[in-house]
């Protein structure tokens, strides 16, 4: 990534950071050092790389290397100084008002969740405790709205996708707005977006205004993955587990779309919730689509499910293949049935509280090589927990594609070793070839993808 054109400039807040107490500005710019610091500047430089096609963490940060951001405190709330800040992220000199609105939102996420820690009032020692932490933190956001009925719509897949895959998001996204459902995704580019711009147009068409954009990312993600313009509501959860969990205890029903290794990690992990003999009954409608070219890969994934984790886990979805209205329709139909079971139940629309959530789901796991050669990969175990490790490999190769601290443990150490049962490996070997093969481990047009794993049977 060549060095861009860059600007100085001094940004206030718009919206929730307008008003703060004493204390609260005080604490704000007291995380102008340290650990939290550094976490605020690289988010803070995902943002306003907004639109560069760049899906790497480490490339970015070397080529902003004088970029900072300095936090003042004023009488009313705060103020950010940016020195050598990308320009694009500027229109004659003022910020763009997206991404403004992305930078606070950063600001807000970060230093609460630092808080909270600090504060000691969370218990992360417990199932309940992480999903209450994962609560506040979408509360803070004020992302959780009371009394709305169901009509958030997850999409999931990859941000390295070809054009007509792309188009298609956009149809099913455009959909899903006729139809006056919200998208929720991971805030990024490729299936991340195109779904987003579609209902924008489609909520236009039907005169619906607020309609609801809302990106939920971690800062290893989102460092590689800068949040796309149509996002109205960003949040940064601390890891991707709590994301992970953010997704399904928000999200009403899921889409998932062509994608790569981090699209078969959030497939995996709802998979094996699903499978949870705890959750049997609960309705969470899960739909696999993509245009009429991407059926193979639908089908490989498809295969890859029934060859792991058996026949039962495909029971929880339903493909759908080059049809964007039939899955609006499907789509829409699952979410009555959500409604009639919350209500049932006296379950918040707002928040999944019914859904059973293993603390194996919850815990981070840290991609170490050790971790990742340790993984149990064998048929023996229950699917929901050979699904719990699957993801974990799937998310250890998202870290060692896209994220900072994973791509320089495989410049140091080499590729990741994947070992378990043939059974296992077999199919996961031939997933992740058919990834390569198809470009969904990384955005085209720059060099050819160098594995960072190797699987051993």
């Amino acid at each position: 990534m060549s060095q861009r054109q860059v600007i100085n400039a001094s940004v206030s807040p718009k919206g929730s950071l307008e008003t703060l107490s004493q204390r609260e500005v005080q604490q704000l710019s007291e995380a102008g050092s340290g650990s939290t610091y550094t976490l605020f500047r690289q988010c803070a430089l995902a943002i306003l790389n907004t639109g560069a096609h760049v899906d790497n963490a480490k490339t970015i940060l070397e080529a902003y290397k004088d970029f900072e951001i300095r936090i003042h405190q004023q009488d009313r709330g705060v103020r950010l100084e940016l020195l050598n800040a990308p320009a694009d992220a500027f229109v004659d000199g003022e910020m763009i008002a997206s991404t403004r609105e992305m930078l606070f939102s950063a600001l807000r996420d970060i230093v609460y969740t630092e808080n909270e820690l600090d504060a000691q009032r969370i218990d992360l020692s417990t199932s309940q405790g992480i999903s209450d932490y994962v609560f506040h933190l979408l509360r803070n956001a004020r992302t959780l709205r009371p009394g709305v009925e169901p009509k958030i719509v997850v999409c999931w897949g990859g941000h390295s996708i070809n054009t007509e895959e792309y188009k298609y998001t956009k149809k099913v996204g455009h959909e899903l707005g006729l139809r006056s459902l919200d998208i929720c995704t991971g805030c990024g580019p490729g299936v991340m977006k195109g779904p987003m711009k579609g209902a924008t147009i489609a909520h236009a068409k039907q005169r619906i205004h607020g309609g609801r954009y809302l990106g939920l990312t971690e800062p290893g993600i989102i460092a590689a993955e800068a949040p796309n313009p149509i996002v109205n509501e960003l949040v940064i959860l601390p890891d991707i587990e709590k994301r992970l969990e953010a997704f399904v205890r928000v999200g009403h029903g899921i889409i998932i779309f062509p994608g790569g290794a981090g699209t078969a990690e959030e497939f995996l992990y709802l998979l094996g919730i699903l499978m949870h003999p705890d959750n049997a009954g609960l309705p969470f409608p899960v739909v696999l689509t993509g245009p009429k070219h991407a059926a193979p890969y639908l089908e490989q994934l498809d295969a890859f499910v029934g060859a792991t984790l058996g026949d039962a886990a495909k029971q929880h979805y339903t493909i759908i293949i080059d049809d964007p209205a039939e899955v609006a329709r499907h789509m829409t139909a699952g979410l009555k049935e959500v409604k009639q079971f919350r209500r049932e139940r006296n379950d918040a629309f707002h928040f999944n509280w019914l859904l059973k959530i293993d603390e194996g789901f919850q815990r981070p796991f840290d991609p170490t090589h050790e971790n990742m050669a340790s993984l149990q990969l064998s048929r023996k175990l229950p699917p929901h927990e050979l699904a719990a490790n699957l993801r974990r490999a799937f998310s250890g190769i998202v870290a060692g594609n896209v994220k900072d601290k994973g791509i320089r443990l495989i410049e140091e150490h080499g590729p990741y070793q994947i070992r378990g049962d043939a059974a296992v490996m077999q199919p996961l070997d031939q997933l992740l070839k058919a990834f390569v093969a198809q470009h969904r481990m990384k955005l085209p047009g720059g060099a050819a993808y160098v594995p960072c794993y190797q699987v051993v049977a």
